[in-house]
């Protein structure tokens, strides 16, 4: 099950991935962590997919990720008589608190927060960003709005607020329950939804203790704002470009893109890039070139995982789309220019002792022909210091935790391999020579860059680099 690539591949389960048949082919294939979406899934249905997964994963002896997407709060309309109303640009369009059916001159807005919050001046995006519109007045439970871009305005459609800052966190009364389970189930990252701010994430870390990682969707212009405190908050982060495209001129996307994945990657943390990466495979079997293309900029950004949404969840061609995006993936690293990409903008190392030796187990494995890097890790923290450093080798994530070896399955470069812990420093080394050779990261003569925490176990401690070599059968031979 050995990946020939570095960047990891997340896909959302759905109605066409959720078969034990399905769900073994899409790892065969490529897949790395599967997502489950809160936004359509009931509990009983997570609970199944958890154990699908779970028992993929036994079924295989490999490692598997769960992201567990929280929906998050949504806005949307009251209704409109006839179940639409035609929106003119250049009229005002007033929302209130009246609970009777719009018209072309008004609806009802059953969101207090938003009266609280908006002022004149803000920005309204309706229906996905297709109708918009400017405050002019809010005043006395009414809000009044000069319309910019008209239409066709339905029953029950989004309304998003760019501008406004919101007085509310990012968990609903849904979101609360739905968190709750997936902590019963043992998911291993929750996906948090409407992160504004770094105090929503630490919230949330708050009530989790430490029981799953949470990464945050960046998805809104606040979080754009405040994005630094969010990432130190984080154990995660996830470029939800969709969201973001609606909130934000999509000629910005990019460039955010870029950003929140370097600023995420000098942080240490994995980050994933989402949405509509291959959207025309929803019901084509090939992508479109500039989808291609989409997805390449993502890995030569250095991006941890690259994700699948409606592909892998509703489309016609799951499996062969992530073939595409493993295909992708594999050429965009060996071509000659992807190392240079990579590596044009400066990380400097982490100013602490295991920052500064992961920086020197990539300086060595620079400097010395060897064949791999061998992480040996409790909660994985070792794993990610190297991960950070973008190593040209492969990365071989050694850990007795279960858990740490599925939350590693979105973190770029690692092959997460379960073992006990060695017995002493001669046993760490024998075994790391053993499992590189016997999983082919490391032939005979070749050597391996091993690093750990001295006294073994101790989490966060890594303090220790050890190159060894091996034989024919992969013992020590010297080191």
């Amino acid at each position: 099950m050995r990946r020939n690539r570095k960047v990891k591949i997340v896909a959302t389960l759905g109605p066409a991935s959720s078969s034990p048949m399905m769900l073994d082919r899409l790892v065969h294939t490529g897949v790395d962590v599967f997502r489950i979406n809160m936004s359509h899934s009931t509990h009983e249905k997570a609970r199944e997919l958890h154990a699908a997964v779970r028992f993929c994963e036994h079924k295989n002896r490999h490692p598997l990720g769960i992201l567990y997407d929280l929906q998050g709060p949504k806005f949307r309309l009251g209704e409109f008589m006839g179940g639409k109303a035609a929106v003119n640009v250049g009229e005002t369009f007033l929302f209130d608190r009246t609970e009777q059916p719009g018209s072309s001159e008004r609806v009802f807005l059953p969101h207090p927060q938003i009266f609280d919050a908006v002022e004149p001046g803000h920005e309204l995006l309706l229906d996905d960003g297709k109708i918009r519109m400017r405050v002019t007045e809010n005043k006395a439970g009414r809000i009044a709005a000069q319309v910019l871009v008209g239409g066709a305005l339905a029953s029950r459609k989004g309304i998003s607020l760019p501008d406004t800052l919101l007085a509310i966190g990012p968990l609903t009364e849904k979101d609360e329950a739905d968190l709750a389970y997936g902590l019963e189930l043992g998911v291993d990252w929750i996906a948090l939804s409407f992160v504004q701010r770094g105090s929503d994430v630490a919230d949330v870390q708050k009530r989790i203790q430490g029981r799953t990682s949470i990464m945050s969707k960046i998805e809104k212009p606040s979080a754009i704002t405040d994005l630094a405190a969010i990432i130190e908050a984080s154990d995660g982060v996830m470029v939800a470009r969709g969201d973001l495209g609606v909130e934000m001129p999509v000629e910005k996307v990019p460039g955010l893109q870029k950003m929140i994945t370097r600023m995420s990657r000098a942080a240490g943390k994995p980050v994933v890039v989402a949405t509509q990466m291959l959207e025309s495979m929803i019901s084509s079997p090939v992508p479109t070139r500039a989808e291609v293309s989409d997805v390449a900029t993502a890995v030569f950004d250095g991006a941890d995982a690259v994700m699948l949404s409606a592909e892998s969840a509703v489309g016609q061609f799951p499996t062969e789309a992530i073939a595409m995006m493993d295909a992708i993936a594999i050429e965009v690293e060996a071509d000659p220019s992807y190392d240079a990409i990579v590596h044009a903008t400066k990380i400097d190392p982490v100013p602490t002792g295991p920052g500064a030796i992961a920086a020197a187990a990539h300086a060595v494995s620079q400097t010395v022909d060897l064949a791999a890097i061998v992480c040996y890790t409790a909660t994985g923290s070792t794993a990610l210091r190297v991960a950070r450093e973008r190593p040209g080798l492969p990365v071989i994530g050694l850990t007795p935790v279960p858990e740490t070896a599925r939350r590693m399955a979105c973190v770029w470069g690692i092959q997460s391999i379960l073992t006990n812990d060695p017995q002493n420093l001669n046993d760490m080394v024998a075994k790391a020579c053993r499992i590189a050779f016997e999983e082919g990261f490391a032939k005979a003569g070749q050597g391996i860059l091993i690093t750990a925490g001295v006294p073994l176990g101790s989490p966060g401690a890594t303090n220790m680099i050890r190159i060894a070599y091996l034989d024919d059968k992969g013992a020590t031979v010297a080191g």
